[in-house]
């Protein structure tokens, strides 16, 4: 078996040393980017899904070293030019993880955590799930069953997650335009953070941004349009057990309480954050047709 060092472990340091550099500069220009008590529930987020990431990592490798063993197709060897089809395998399976968490309310649950926060700086970034490690893996067995190995698949899912640190960032304007066209940057993932409902659920992109191109879910960040960082309706709250769970709660609430059909319960599982049984709900889509609607009554 391959022996890869846990990259993510290094990088804490350098996740410490960027962060008081980003807050001196953001200081020194007189922005307020960070707030004490958010950032501080950011960072407790974060050391609680790297301390929970070791249990996860178990059921993550115990799944995909079953299907390495037992079902894949190919035997990938570890060379030069399978971690580069590796890259984009992963960059790939990154996207739809991402953008079903989004549409999805079952995944929203554990993603939402990460759009919690009203403020966006680099320990944003950090503000990372308690659960949903556990789960969200499902999207990548498809890659041990070609035949890549599962030490191989894990360093590559932590390279994606090292590089998506620096773009949580608004000391960063835009890249260069070859950059911009191509790589996930601060201005893509700002928009990806934003609550206005033109930037929702749009730039689900990992390290590529080519994804959104291609499957119609990119939206640039405009000028006209500032972003507002959050949920649509925000939960106030500093506490990290609350910020972990309060929407498998709300979605207990939702989907096992009340007079419903079993569709109904069902359906608050697999349908999008905002979607009610009784059409009373409002999805993203919804909320961005309401937009470009008064945006052409009123151009």
């Amino acid at each position: 078996m391959p022996n890869f060092p846990n990259i993510i472990l290094f990088a804490i340091p350098f996740f410490i040393l960027a962060m008081l550099l980003e807050l001196y500069v953001t200081t020194k220009q007189n922005i307020k980017a960070y707030e004490k008590k958010d950032a501080l529930s950011s960072i407790a987020m974060g050391i609680g899904n790297v301390l929970i990431g070791f249990a996860s990592k178990v059921v993550v490798l115990l799944a995909l070293f079953f299907v390495y063993e037992h079902l894949r197709i190919f035997t990938i060897p570890v060379v030069w030019w399978s971690f580069i089809l590796l890259f984009f395998a992963d960059d790939f399976s990154y996207y739809w993880f991402h953008r079903i968490s989004h549409e999805c309310r079952l995944f929203w649950a554990s993603h939402v955590v990460h759009h919690s926060s009203q403020h966006y700086n680099l320990s944003t970034a950090l503000r990372q799930t308690w659960s949903g490690s556990f789960y969200s893996f499902v999207f990548w067995l498809w890659i041990p069953l070609l035949g890549f190995h599962p030490a191989m698949i894990l360093l590559q899912m932590s390279v994606s997650l090292l590089y998506q640190f620096w773009i949580h960032t608004e000391t960063i304007d835009k890249m260069p335009y070859w950059f911009e066209a191509v790589f996930n940057t601060p201005s893509h993932h700002r928009v990806h953070h934003g609550s206005n409902p033109v930037y929702l659920d749009r730039n689900h992109a990992g390290i590529l941004i080519i994804w959104d191109k291609l499957f119609g879910t990119f939206q640039p960040e405009l000028k006209e349009e500032k972003v507002n960082y959050g949920l649509t309706s925000n939960i106030n709250s500093y506490n990290p057990i609350y910020i972990a769970f309060h929407e498998w709660v709300a979605l207990g609430k939702d989907a096992f309480t009340g007079r419903k059909s079993w569709r109904d319960r069902f359906q608050y599982l697999i349908k999008p954050p905002g979607w009610k049984h009784d059409g009373t709900g409002k999805i993203s889509d919804d909320l961005r047709n309401e937009w470009l609607n008064s945006k052409q009554r009123n151009p």
